[in-house]
């Protein structure tokens, strides 16, 4: 027998997350709880690695609350204006980082934290970036933008962190995702 969710119930939702219970049966068919969060009115998440046309990647350094810390990032959002996420990637690649994306491609699909969240993330590959001037953040975005070679990329990185600031464990293996895709 295969494991699957057999019922959903909502335990709180707040403005931007909603707990939920889970009620999976196993493969031995035991009915099991699982506390999980979703999104709110949220269709979808998006990150892009972007590449300027001198070979550059953009990171972002956001401070980010849950964490009580700066994270480095891939430029990231949400999809929560029911808008194609493809348009999501280029909209929010604008508005963190001032660069513009004229062709994206999809390079990777999946869950965020599996055991924990509902939440898939799709991510592109930004060839050729160029900047169009001045970011757009939302009052809860504090941003500032970074760009490393590709060449010592992972030294450039890794230089990046301290004791106020995290690197976000996708980059790498998004990083050599990008890399082996862009031409």
């Amino acid at each position: 027998m295969k494991p699957e969710v057999i019922g959903t119930r909502t335990l709180w939702e707040g403005r931007f997350l909603r707990s939920i219970l889970l009620s999976y049966r196993n493969s031995r068919g035991d009915v099991i709880p699982w506390e999980a969060f979703q999104r709110v009115d949220v269709k979808g998440i998006v990150a892009v690695v972007p590449f300027t046309r001198e070979g550059d990647v953009i990171l972002i350094k956001q401070f980010r609350p849950p964490v009580n810390s700066y994270v480095i990032e891939f430029p990231a959002g949400l999809n929560d204006r029911d808008e194609p996420l493809e348009d999501v990637a280029r909209r929010e690649l604008r508005e963190e980082t001032g660069y513009q994306a004229e062709r994206l491609e999809v390079i990777a699909e999946g869950p965020l934290s599996s055991g924990a969240s509902t939440e898939i993330l799709t991510v592109y590959l930004a060839e050729d970036v160029v900047y169009r001037g001045g970011q757009r953040l939302d009052t809860v975005e504090e941003i500032e933008v970074i760009r490393l070679p590709s060449e010592g990329f992972y030294e450039g990185l890794l230089s990046l962190q301290d004791d106020d600031t995290y690197i976000d464990l996708k980059i790498p293996g998004l990083f050599e995702l990008a890399r082996r895709r862009a031409g």
